[in-house]
């Protein structure tokens, strides 16, 4: 007679659960594995097959005995592996050999869709600035789409003095040169809010806040939340500081004041007092001064330069867009004309 198994001696519904989610973690991380191998193998067959393509026809091969050669290429590996090796896919591996010549400098991390948007970039220092903080920062394809249809890198550059930075941008771990956090404009589409109508600034932290993950994407690398209408008492007045996070890499905290109308000089003074306040109270050992960034509707850069000191380097103000601006709008916005003639000179 076989033995009964009492109930006593099954393992509790939380027990059995546990066991359930480790056992299917380890598969998961597999199932990463495998994918991840598959990708970095695939990659680099792309890049040899792009290597290969331009050695045979050269630097034009749209001409006809490069098209002829694809042609016989595209039929024959179809043929035998089936999609992915039309002609136009061909093509693409072929840019991307001379996209990323050094095969050493590929990262495994990237898919190859990553490495199609990155083709399109045309600017070779650009698309290295993007190629870096993708793997730097993890990005998704569509966040990488995202941060090149916002200009996310002439962002970067239009808040620190072009002169300067024109014919140079970080690649390494940054400075701590407060500069490098910020941008200007911030484009903050993904709140879905009205793109001409008022709303309260009450508003603009809660969809924010709703929207943690995709801020802090466009806030860029480095930046953990910390607290938001972060409270403390001056002689018995109350003060709240909207949003607060900090920068593991430049090691500081980042206080953020919404103005969802024109900036004023109280506005500056107020954001004064709040990195003044952290400088003095809440810095940890180790850490460098804090940031402040009045982020609003509209600034005004004279103002700024009046209210502050002439060596202020913890102030900022940055617009921020509600909506998807078109590349003209952002343009406009950064003066891209301006800059682009530095970068030639």
């Amino acid at each position: 007679m076989s033995e009964i198994i009492k109930k006593d001696n099954l393992p509790s519904d939380t027990q059995s659960e546990d066991m359930y989610l480790s056992i299917r973690g380890y598969i998961i991380d597999a199932q990463r594995q495998v994918y991840s191998a598959v990708n970095a193998a695939m990659v680099t067959a792309y890049w040899n097959i792009g290597k290969i393509i331009y050695e045979i026809c050269g630097e034009n091969e749209r001409a006809a005995y490069g098209k002829q050669v694809l042609k016989y290429i595209s039929e024959r590996l179809t043929k035998e592996f089936g999609k992915g090796f039309s002609i136009r896919n061909l093509r693409n591996m072929r840019r991307f050999y001379l996209a990323f010549p050094i095969r050493q400098t590929l990262s495994a991390e990237l898919s190859w869709s990553h490495y199609l948007l990155l083709m399109q970039v045309e600017n070779e220092t650009e698309r290295k600035f993007y190629f870096d903080e993708t793997v730097k920062s993890s990005w998704s394809v569509r966040q990488l789409q995202r941060q090149i249809n916002t200009m996310f890198y002439q962002r970067i550059l239009a808040s620190r003095d072009k002169e300067s930075v024109a014919t140079e941008i970080q690649t390494t771990e940054p400075k701590p040169e407060y500069e490098k956090i910020i941008k200007d404009p911030y484009v903050l589409e993904f709140l879905d809010l009205p793109e001409n109508e008022h709303y309260y600034e009450s508003t603009l932290e809660q969809a924010l806040i709703d929207h943690l993950q995709k801020f802090l994407l466009e806030l860029g690398r480095g930046f953990s939340f910390v607290a938001r209408q972060k409270h403390f008492n001056i002689d018995g007045r109350h003060f709240y500081i909207d949003l607060v996070f900090y920068n593991y890499i430049l090691k500081c905290f980042v206080l953020i004041d919404l103005k969802t109308s024109d900036l004023a000089h109280q506005d500056i003074g107020q954001m004064q007092m709040y990195v003044n306040y952290y400088t003095r109270y809440m810095m940890n050992e180790g850490d460098n001064p804090p940031v402040g960034i009045l982020l609003c509707a509209q600034k005004s850069n004279t103002l700024m330069q009046l209210t502050l000191p002439e060596n202020n380097t913890q102030i900022y103000a940055a617009k921020y867009m509600p909506y998807m601006p078109t590349e003209e709008e952002l343009k406009r916005e950064l003066n891209l004309d301006e800059f682009e003639k530095l970068e030639k000179e």
